[in-house]
């Protein structure tokens, strides 16, 4: 499952940088496909959205920092654990139980997104 941020983030940005998939943004900043992955042009990700890798796309949270569910593999292929959990310092990053994964299908979206 991808990992979500909680309204009790405090902002304080540490979990940003440490996201290997460049899946977590600023609250209110706009994000592409194409940040941080080696996606570019029309393509359709492994669980058949299709998308485009340059398209601005709306922000998910305009309050506090968040985490795309279609970018996000629980650092799966980089990492034992899920980096912004381990750096958060009041613990609200969690499992996402509204985008449950497989370990598969995790792995699969990491090589999907840095082909």
């Amino acid at each position: 499952m991808a990992i979500i941020i909680t309204d009790e983030c405090i902002n304080c940005g540490a979990c940003e940088p440490e996201c290997p998939n460049t899946a977590i943004y600023e609250g209110a900043e706009e994000w592409r496909f194409q940040d941080g992955t080696s996606l570019s042009g029309a393509f359709v990700l492994p669980n058949g959205k299709k998308a485009e890798a340059a398209t601005v796309m709306e922000p998910v949270s305009d309050e506090y920092y968040y985490i795309v569910p279609d970018k996000c593999t629980e650092c799966k292929g980089f990492h034992d654990e899920p980096q912004c959990a381990a750096v958060c310092p009041v613990d609200c990053c969690v499992p996402d139980e509204e985008h449950v994964e497989s370990d598969e299908v995790l792995l699969s979206k990491q090589r999907f997104l840095h082909q």
